[in-house]
């Protein structure tokens, strides 16, 4: 039997990662796996969460998995560098854009806004990384906790989001932004309509084309050409309710529909 990629989340933001390398790698197998019953994780205390995760990688682990990708920002500034020393596979974290993000505004001037959540953003791995791409001090970073649980509630509703998007940069002058990092695996999901709220000249990027092309990279893998289907996929979450893998499914087909 082939060996399956392990994609892990609280819940279902990281379908945002797997859905980029289903695209890729439509022949693989994938497992994904969502901590449902801890989910959000970005209220909690680092060391609550640090206990969720490995708990979440331990039922993981028992898995024919090949490689395991982190896809979720707070949970990597916690504890990829742990598991990448307890797991004999591959594990691949995610890191907000930063990087490329102020690199796309250099010529330009322009400043790099950063959507995460309160954990990640209060995280020594974050400020580091700031502080090594951010030598002109032009980032500036907001967390948007509200989108988490809303998207874990599969609501999008476009007039709610927009106004909230409306009312988080009400103070900022989004003419000054050339880009902004969706910082968080669950925001993308909202990228429509946030794009209806910025100036148009500003771009949106995340951290999951970085981290699949890595997965690429780890596992020698070249791209492929065809379709995938949902067969691919397992489902599995740290409660076993039969909703919450539903809710996974029709998130992924959310994101498939709206092209993201």
């Amino acid at each position: 039997m082939n060996k399956k990629i392990a994609f892990f989340d609280s819940g279902i933001g990281g379908l945002t990662v797997l859905h980029r390398a289903l695209q890729q790698f439509p022949e693989e197998q994938f497992i994904y796996y969502a901590d449902t019953l801890h989910v959000p994780y970005g209220p909690k205390t680092a060391d609550e969460v640090r206990g969720h995760i490995y708990d979440a990688v331990e039922a993981i682990l028992r898995e024919n998995v090949k490689a395991i990708v982190i896809a979720c920002n707070t949970a990597t500034s916690l504890s990829v560098k742990e598991l990448r020393a307890r797991i004999d596979i591959p594990v691949i974290g995610m890191e907000p854009a930063v990087k490329p993000a102020v690199e796309m505004n250099r010529e330009s001037g322009k400043r790099v806004l950063v959507f995460a959540t309160a954990l990640t953003l209060s995280q020594a791995k974050y400020n580091e990384l700031v502080s090594r791409v951010d030598d002109h001090n032009t980032v500036d970073s907001i967390p948007l906790p509200e989108l988490v649980e809303w998207c874990e509630q599969l609501d999008f509703d476009e007039d709610k989001i927009t106004d909230y998007f409306r009312m988080k940069m009400a103070d900022l002058d989004l003419n000054m932004y050339g880009t902004v990092v969706l910082g968080c695996t669950h925001y993308p999901y909202y990228t429509a309509m946030l794009r209806k709220v910025l100036p148009a000249h500003v771009r949106i990027i995340d951290g999951s084309m970085g981290t699949v092309n890595r997965l690429q990279q780890l596992l020698g893998l070249s791209e492929q050409h065809g379709v995938w289907t949902e067969d691919q996929i397992t489902f599995l979450s740290s409660s076993g309710k039969s909703e919450d893998l539903d809710n996974m499914k029709h998130a992924l087909q959310y994101l498939q529909m709206s092209n993201l």
